[in-house]
């Protein structure tokens, strides 16, 4: 079977020939239809983050996928299920205590593997197998965008532990920002715009204003989408993040997705009042003088709070799957800007300014 994977030394993805992979006992196999192509997937090609598997000279790509059951070998799964698998296994030695309360998202590094960034090959190939504890059913008529759920699902636990770290008191947040305008970005922005109807506390609350911070300049199609979910474009070029809250106001949610590393600190002062902020990025080690008394002064005095977020597992991926049944059909239609297949792939990886989200199609429906 084709899949797209990175090798030792190489400089870009590869298109390579693996066996069909045969399940084992407990587990399906999944026949491939799309795989996303994100930042993380960048960073697994340039060697800044992730490893390959052990033993391995290679590693296939995705972690975004959607797939549907081609053989259910036993397990309670129906051949024809539509599902998304979720990211985290078991690391080569067994499982542990995060596995088996269910919370692999929170394991620290080393106590985990994740499929297609480290340590586990992905979902870029025609075949994959899993165990059905990590699938999640999705509609069949949403199988085009199923990739999406992933994403969402980082957000859903994003959120879920920025309303869990003001949960001792009464916290009705009117304002968000979301910084970096990448499909994750956009997609957060239109969550945080609409709302969804779930009764989970956070996904059921739409903000009053939001806000997109950014770098790009009009005219954008990134900025066009912001401007349609209704949200307002910061130009980080003209409004940096440190003017914000001079500029339009201090914010009670601040959602960071670029990896630029002073935005952690300059978050601690975009916030109001018992604002919280949540830290999705990942940067390269990076050494620049901050003013730590402030930093430590607004976040004590002003009873703000960080969260650092990475990661998420079955409970975030079923949020995900109604999170996407609620968001707008435009907005999905026009976050896919790129379709390609293993014959053609390179589309898939390229950057540009009219690249917002891409995809690998190994099959449909």
């Amino acid at each position: 079977m084709k899949a797209i994977a990175v090798q030792r030394g190489s400089e870009g993805p590869t298109v390579v020939e693996k066996p069909r992979p045969t399940p084992n006992e407990g587990e399906a196999l999944l026949r491939t239809l799309r795989v996303g192509v994100d930042g993380t997937d960048h960073e697994v090609i340039g060697g800044s983050h992730g490893g390959f598997p052990e033993g391995e000279d290679h590693v296939v790509l995705g972690h975004e996928a959607v797939a549907v059951v081609a053989d259910a070998n036993g397990t309670d799964l129906d051949e024809g299920d539509v599902v998304v698998p979720t990211v985290r296994r078991p690391p080569a030695e067994g499982t542990n205590d995060y596995f088996e309360r269910g919370e692999p998202d929170m394991a620290p590094e080393g106590e985990y593997v994740e499929r297609g960034i480290v340590g586990e090959h992905g979902y870029m190939a025609e075949f994959f197998t899993s165990p059905p504890e990590y699938l999640v059913s999705i509609p069949e008529d949403r199988w085009e965008v199923g990739f999406l759920v992933e994403p969402i699902s980082i957000t859903e636990k994003a959120m879920e532990h920025a309303y869990a770290s003001r949960s001792a008191f009464e916290w009705t947040p009117e304002s968000a920002l979301v910084l970096g305008n990448r499909s994750l970005g956009l997609i957060t922005l239109a969550m945080l715009e609409y709302g969804v109807d779930s009764d989970r506390s956070f996904a059921a609350h739409d903000f009053e204003r939001t806000y997109c911070l950014g770098r790009r300049e009009r005219p954008d199609p990134t900025v066009d989408i912001i401007d349609e979910i209704g949200a307002t474009y910061v130009n980080s070029n003209e409004t940096p993040l440190e003017t914000v809250p001079e500029t339009y106001e201090s914010m009670d949610f601040v959602y960071e997705a670029t990896g630029y590393a002073p935005h952690a600190f300059e978050t601690v002062e975009a916030l109001s009042p018992n604002g919280v902020g949540a830290l999705l990025g990942i940067p390269d080690s990076w050494e620049f003088e901050v003013d730590g008394g402030r930093i430590h002064n607004e976040l004590v005095l002003h009873n703000k709070a960080l969260v650092g977020t990475v990661n998420s597992h079955v409970k975030h991926f079923e949020g995900a799957v109604d999170t996407l049944d609620e968001l707008p059909d435009w907005l999905l239609a026009d976050l896919v800007t790129t379709v390609a297949t293993p014959d053609d792939v390179a589309p898939a990886f390229e950057y540009g300014d009219d690249q917002i989200k891409a995809v690998v199609e190994f099959d449909r429906l």
